[in-house]
């Protein structure tokens, strides 16, 4: 898969990436993440997942892997594979995100499983659990879901201590969720600390069910900053694993119908239609890509 620079961020990296929220813990939301991981849901056994994930992904051509804290011991499963392979800093981009803390004692029943935090004392405290963890390895930093409601844009503070990140060589980004992404990067768009624009790159939802944040997607790329797409496949909606949601009755029958006139998956043809989008950079999965795939996706 070809390696190519991701806005005019300096980062270079590939047009698939792999996530880690659904590997680095027992719970999560994706539609079978149950029946994907087995009875077996120790911290050795999903080490033992994700290496093999990461694995696949890498023989793939992929060479983009996204973390967070809030993701279990996503962060520590990455670092310790990347050991175990023997791979440098400058082999694949690893990017990672705080503001949220992993609460679930690795239960996959647990009734909260991570909590929102976007305060100074968290950021200090996670940049340096990532850092210990990653190393220099660790290029890109983002805010984990930012949204208006937060304040987190507007933080003096946290502003100036994510510019002395980006002092120390990592580039800046920022996640956003809910029904105002738009607003969010637009309002992110604006933020500058001494002059000087902070954030370069943004990692949003848009997949055929959620596009509404293509055109403050597109805006953002116009400024030169790195544009990543999450939840392309819609948390497993838009895969063979979705056989719930009357409501999504017409809109699955069309999408098999053309997966299947190409000869592929309907996660194949959600990913394709991100990947198609003008301003995209990235296009990030749970779910690893076939060489052959990947290839023709590129």
């Amino acid at each position: 898969m070809r390696v190519r620079e991701l806005g005019s961020t300096g980062l270079v990296g590939t047009p698939l990436g792999l996530g880690t929220a659904a590997l680095g813990r027992p719970g999560y939301l994706n539609l079978g993440h149950g029946r994907d991981l087995g009875a077996d849901r120790s911290v050795a056994a999903m080490e033992r997942h994700a290496h093999a994930m990461l694995d696949a992904a890498y023989a793939a051509g992929i060479r983009h892997v996204d973390a967070a804290r809030s993701y279990g011991h996503a962060e520590e499963f990455v670092a310790s594979w990347l050991d175990a392979r023997g791979l440098a800093s400058g082999d694949l981009l690893v990017s990672s995100k705080w503001g949220y803390t992993y609460t679930g004692g690795w239960r996959a029943d647990a009734q909260v499983h991570e909590v929102k935090d976007h305060s100074l004392p968290a950021l200090r405290r996670q940049a340096a659990e990532s850092r210990v963890i990653l190393g220099d390895r660790l290029k890109l930093y983002q805010i984990h879901s930012a949204t208006l409601d937060t304040g987190v844009l507007q933080d003096r503070a946290i502003l100036t201590e994510l510019s002395r990140l980006a002092g120390d060589g990592m580039v800046i980004g920022l996640s956003v969720s809910g029904p105002r992404q738009g607003d969010t990067i637009r309002r992110a768009l604006e933020v500058e600390v001494d002059g000087e624009r902070l954030f370069r790159s943004v990692q949003a939802t848009w997949n055929l069910l959620e596009p509404s944040a293509g055109p403050a997607l597109a805006e953002a790329h116009d400024a030169g900053w790195a544009v990543i797409i999450k939840e392309a496949v819609a948390n497993g909606r838009l895969t063979a694993q979705d056989e719930e949601g009357p409501s999504l009755a017409t809109v699955r029958t069309l999408l098999r119908q053309s997966a299947a006139g190409h000869g592929v998956g309907v996660d194949a043809l959600a990913i394709a239609a991100a990947l198609a989008q003008p301003w995209a950079d990235v296009v990030l999965s749970g779910a690893v890509i076939t060489p052959h795939l990947a290839g023709n996706l590129a």
